[in-house]
């Protein structure tokens, strides 16, 4: 009777914590790159790319952040809907952000070989995170017999 009541309240428990996880993200660009690289044991390729990428996604996210000092400097800020209607326009502004960040994180995901973006997803699941899909690179032998 008891486990009647308590086993489907852990599966709700479980199913809403699930639908309310974050995304696991790399943080491209961030201060933990030579983490990136030791944990997915980058190539120097890749390595280029990310670089690419973090650089990219700086000057992407300047523009926006001047954007937001731009709302934030001319905007009324006076009254409750004043305030409101700036609110509204911040969480744009901070969605193109995150948006920006999740591409730039998706395209390094898609250089990765298969074993990279395992690992990739297990660590997101060790998080409680929702991974990223992409589709990883296919590991080809790399070793050619001569002819």
């Amino acid at each position: 009777m008891y486990s009647k009541i308590v086993v489907p309240f852990f599966v709700l428990l479980l199913f809403s914590f699930w639908g309310n996880a974050q995304d696991c993200t790399l943080d491209v660009g961030g201060k933990n790159t030579d983490i990136l690289i030791k944990v997915f044991q980058m190539n120097e390729a890749q390595i280029s790319k990310m670089e690419t990428l973090a650089a990219e996604l700086a000057i992407e996210t300047k523009v926006i952040e001047d954007e937001i000092q731009k709302l934030f400097d001319d905007h009324p800020q006076s009254t409750p809907e004043e305030l409101e209607t700036l609110s509204n326009k911040y969480k744009v502004f901070q969605e193109k952000i995150v948006m920006a960040s999740k591409a730039t994180d998706k395209m390094l995901l898609s250089s990765f070989n298969e074993k990279q973006y395992e690992r990739y997803l297990e660590l997101c699941y060790e998080a409680l995170r929702r991974p990223i899909k992409v589709k990883p690179i296919s590991l080809t032998d790399t070793i050619s017999t001569p002819e």
